[in-house]
């Protein structure tokens, strides 16, 4: 059915105020865009998994129960290892710190073929942040393998008063921010996968509106 002028020039002028809206939106801090869904499978390779002071790891030898408990970097970034003495960890992946370990266990004649590995468990040196209507709001050490439902565990779980679908996460990508939708109840009844996390993420849980 063909519109009237009249009708066009209305249609016209709702497009302008929406396109104006939007660029308002991008303009001031104060208009939040719509979170974007977060893929789990979504790329990591702008993360920082290097150890710094304060991180807990394990390292395993394997045959060698003696050699293998937790370490965490001291404030000069070493770790004392048996039989080595300190080694410098801080600013390694986990992975260049196992074949560090191997080296000098070799090389020092310790054993013929060592087998190391590394696994980080907490990241004091990497932080998480957890606002809003949570218990106990704050900034929270990374853990390996945290996803969002356990940050917001550690933040002493929702108030009364949370909208826990409404949680979003909040990442910087390539120095851009960007936010992203954190269903918690579609993660919590399996519906989802949980989101894992990365360092300086901020996690967001907004109050209900009645």
């Amino acid at each position: 059915m063909a519109r009237s002028p009249h009708g066009r020039r209305l249609i016209g002028a709702a497009l302008v105020s929406t396109l104006l809206s939007f660029a308002s939106c991008a303009a001031f801090a104060g208009c939040t865009p719509p979170a974007q869904s977060l893929h789990t499978g979504a790329s990591s390779d702008d993360e920082d998994t290097t150890l710094g002071t304060g991180d807990m790891f394990d390292v395993r030898v394997y045959g060698e129960d003696a050699l293998s408990t937790d370490y965490r970097v001291a404030q000069d970034g070493t770790i004392d290892f048996p039989l080595i003495g300190r080694i410098e960890v801080a600013g390694l992946e986990p992975g260049a710190v196992a074949t560090l370990i191997t080296t000098r266990l070799r090389d020092g004649h310790f054993f013929v073929n060592p087998h190391v590995s590394v696994l980080v468990r907490e990241y004091n040196s990497k932080r998480i942040s957890v606002l809003g209507a949570v218990s106990s709001p704050g900034s929270y050490p990374m853990r390996s393998g945290m996803g969002v439902v356990e940050a917001i565990g550690l933040a002493g779980g929702f108030t009364a008063l949370a909208n826990r679908d409404g949680t979003t996460i909040t990442r910087s990508t390539n120095g851009e921010l960007h936010r992203y939708a954190a269903p918690v109840d579609r993660i919590s009844d399996g519906q989802q996968a949980d989101i894992p996390l990365r360092a300086g993420d901020i996690i967001r849980v907004p109050e209900r509106l009645f």
